[in-house]
């Protein structure tokens, strides 16, 4: 992937992730779109995600918990991500591009793909138990 490509779809994935996030807390009730969820009555392990986030927002971290630990990684994300490639931009660097090509070799050693997919499903059976 070239760090045009990288930049580009990171910054999609913001807006497209503040959008909805806009969208989310104009409704005021929860949003179900989780198509696992639907088809197998099973929750995902990203559900609760963009409560979390909204919990995030509002100020309430202990919810935020509750409702999914990864919408605290998702909020981060989304919050560093469009700066860092603004700074990127602007000093004509590529840190965040070498922070990912470090990341994405790092995520493919067993010693960090293992632990990762262990927390995933822990998340999982954590939010199975939850909303069943």
């Amino acid at each position: 992937m070239t760090r045009k490509k990288l930049y580009a779809i990171l910054l999609i994935a913001c807006v497209a992730g503040y959008i909805w996030l806009f969208y989310g807390a104009s409704r005021k009730n929860a949003i179900d779109v989780c198509i696992f969820k639907h088809a197998t009555s099973v929750p995902c392990p990203s559900c609760g995600s963009t409560k979390s986030v909204l919990s995030l927002v509002d100020g309430n971290f202990s919810q935020a918990l509750y409702f999914n630990p990864f919408g605290i990684v998702i909020a981060s994300i989304m919050l560093i991500t469009p700066f860092w490639i603004f700074f990127d931009i602007a000093s004509k660097k590529k840190t965040l591009f070498s922070f990912y090509l470090r990341v994405e070799t790092a995520f493919k050693t067993p010693k960090v793909a293992i632990p990762l997919v262990l927390v995933v499903l822990i998340n999982w059976i954590w939010n199975i138990t939850k909303y069943v």
